[in-house]
């Protein structure tokens, strides 16, 4: 079984990863032999009551009350072994321990921001400890998302105007994908981040030390790291080249023409603005998508990008 869980499915990385697997594996090699029970059975009545003759004639053939009931039967315990079996695992998968670590989840167009509870935000990269229940509260800012993470095997919606939650226990250091598994717009194929498992000692010295790698780093290449990070070049490029948003090649002291007709400088001011309220002003001929990246920049951040886009000429 085991082979085939490596064969059919991602690595099994949380502690409950074995149970959903097993009832996969049930559903599968249940189905498998019905499979071939059935075919079986369709070649043979075809053989043995194919037409010998043009003399043959098909008999009427009455019902049969104990086939019926057992082709009925059997495949209703089967359905109550599924159902029975996925409500356990179901139960289990919101019902999280009371001593899980508690994560902020917040969906945007597109990336995922993770805030810790000493106040960091990190985008598109989830930090956990090992062997330790974790939390996510989640919620999108914008439109449906979902987070799913294969090699833990949970999975959930994100949804604005409200909470939903999952949780897991990692159970290996290293580290996982995620992805959004509900259509979410252009860039939904690149809504990705990473899950990284820490030993409980290196968690607790990443959460102290989170973010301050930054600190001395050159504005340029701050703002440079900053844009790839949060998923900026997803939406804009630095090359020139349309894509969901403007392009930052040649923004700088530009002239803008908005949705209602003004005319703007793209200044300190105007790319400030476009980074907290991106939906305040709208470029003519761009879709009001962008999310805000208030809460999730500091300061000396949006500085960094801001140095970093006046390079772009």
């Amino acid at each position: 079984m085991n082979r085939l869980s490596e064969f059919m499915l991602p690595p099994a990385k949380s502690t409950t990863a074995e149970a959903t697997d097993a009832l996969f594996h049930f559903i599968n090699v249940t189905s498998v032999i019905l499979l071939v029970g059935i075919t079986i059975a369709i070649l043979y009545f075809s053989w043995k009551y194919r037409r010998r003759s043009d003399d043959d004639v098909t008999p009427v053939i009455a019902h049969n009350s104990k086939l019926e009931i057992t082709w009925s039967v059997i495949p209703l315990i089967l359905v109550l072994i599924v159902f029975g079996w996925g409500f356990s695992g179901y139960l289990n998968l919101i019902t999280p321990p009371d001593d899980a670590y508690e994560i902020r989840v917040v969906g945007k167009s597109w990336l995922w921001e993770f805030h810790y509870e000493t106040g960091h935000v990190s985008v598109n990269e989830l930090h956990v400890p090992v062997n330790r229940p974790v939390k996510l509260i989640m919620s999108s800012d914008d439109v449906l998302h979902s987070l799913y993470i294969p090699d833990y095997r949970v999975k959930m919606d994100v949804l604005p105007n409200r909470y939903t939650s999952l949780w897991f226990e990692a159970t290996e250091i290293g580290e996982s994908i995620i992805f959004c598994t509900e259509y979410c717009g252009t860039a939904h194929s690149n809504m990705l981040a990473t899950a990284y498992v820490h030993s409980a000692e290196d968690f607790e010295t990443w959460l102290e030390t989170a973010g301050s790698a930054d600190d001395d780093m050159d504005p340029v290449e701050l703002g440079e790291r900053l844009v790839t990070r949060n998923a900026c070049n997803t939406c804009h490029s630095a090359d020139g080249s349309r894509l969901t948003g403007p392009t930052f090649q040649g923004l700088w002291m530009s002239e803008r023409t908005m949705e209602d007709g003004e005319v703007v400088t793209a200044d300190e001011n105007y790319i400030r603005e476009s980074i907290l309220e991106p939906n305040a002003r709208i470029n003519q001929g761009y879709d009001p998508v962008m999310p805000s990246y208030a809460g999730s920049l500091n300061d000396r951040q949006i500085d960094a990008i801001i140095e970093y886009i006046k390079t772009l000429q």
